[in-house]
């Protein structure tokens, strides 16, 4: 019977090798290399960030615009959805991009799983004496309901939801709702997870929420779109009536009118006065 392949294994064996370059060569304890590793996920994906910042941007400038098709196609909501694609690729917004550095750890996050299910018996063996604790408070291959490991759950929690607050910042009502609820929807199913993806996790919430304030500083807001007034002719008519008056050939101006001559009668026998 020929083996499930399993898609992950590259990654898991890159992340096996780069956690113990960073111990034994870069001098870290394996907690600390995990956090080390954060760091190296999020700075190769500062394109996808910055990428994502712009596309948060644009999102805020066209808000109102957007909220406008949505109300007139309210109870269409095909049609809405046409309305809303056709606008996004009018003005070039890609909705998805502001998630795409979750989509993109999402892979990482999953392998980093399995690495540190197997870790005490498969890679630790091989280091004796390396210690497998965090700041002596948790085992990173340890269940998080362990020990100190609720104390870091409940500060994962507060990360989750300063993070989300950020990245949700132009998402609508419900969403943002369904953003700052999933944290605490999750907790049972952490409970279960080593101590070192919580660790991960809880590193990465940090890196966005501090991500988040001091882009929001340094990074300057989007031109908002002009506003159209009633009296401000739709962008289509206004280009119609342009191409219209260019079509038309152009009028010459009619000649001048010849000056009229008076005429003067004369008197029989008599002189002209």
């Amino acid at each position: 019977m020929v083996g499930i392949v399993n898609p992950l294994k590259p990654i898991e064996d890159f992340l096996t090798n780069l956690l113990e370059w960073l111990h034994t060569t870069a001098g870290f304890s394996w907690a600390w290399s995990i956090v080390a590793l954060v760091v190296m996920v999020r700075l190769v994906l500062v394109p996808v960030t910055v990428r994502q910042i712009h596309s948060m941007q644009n999102l805020q400038a066209h808000a109102p615009e957007m909220k406008e098709i949505q109300q007139r196609w309210k109870h269409d909501r095909t049609r809405q959805n046409e309305e809303l694609m056709k606008f996004y690729r009018e003005n070039k917004i890609n909705p998805a991009s502001s998630c795409l550095p979750i989509v993109l750890q999402i892979p990482i996050f999953i392998s980093l799983f399995y690495v540190l299910k197997g870790f005490e018996r498969e890679v630790f063996p091989s280091y004796p004496g390396s210690s497998l604790d965090f700041i002596g408070l948790v085992n990173i291959t340890e269940p998080t309901k362990d020990g100190w490991g609720p104390l870091l759950l409940v500060i994962y929690v507060a990360s989750q939801l300063t993070s989300s607050y950020f990245m949700a910042a132009t998402m609508q009502k419900a969403q943002r709702i369904m953003m700052m609820v999933l944290p605490i929807v999750f907790v049972p199913f952490i409970l279960n997870f080593p101590t070192g993806l919580m660790i991960y996790w809880l590193t990465t919430n940090l890196w966005t929420t501090g991500q988040g304030l001091v882009t929001r500083r340094l990074t300057p807001k989007a031109k908002p779109p002009p506003k159209k007034s009633s009296r401000t002719p739709p962008k289509a008519e206004a280009e119609a009536a342009e191409a219209a008056a260019e079509k038309q050939p152009e009028k010459k101006p009619a000649p001048a009118a010849a000056p009229r001559v008076r005429k003067v009668k004369r008197k029989k026998g008599g002189s002209r006065r």
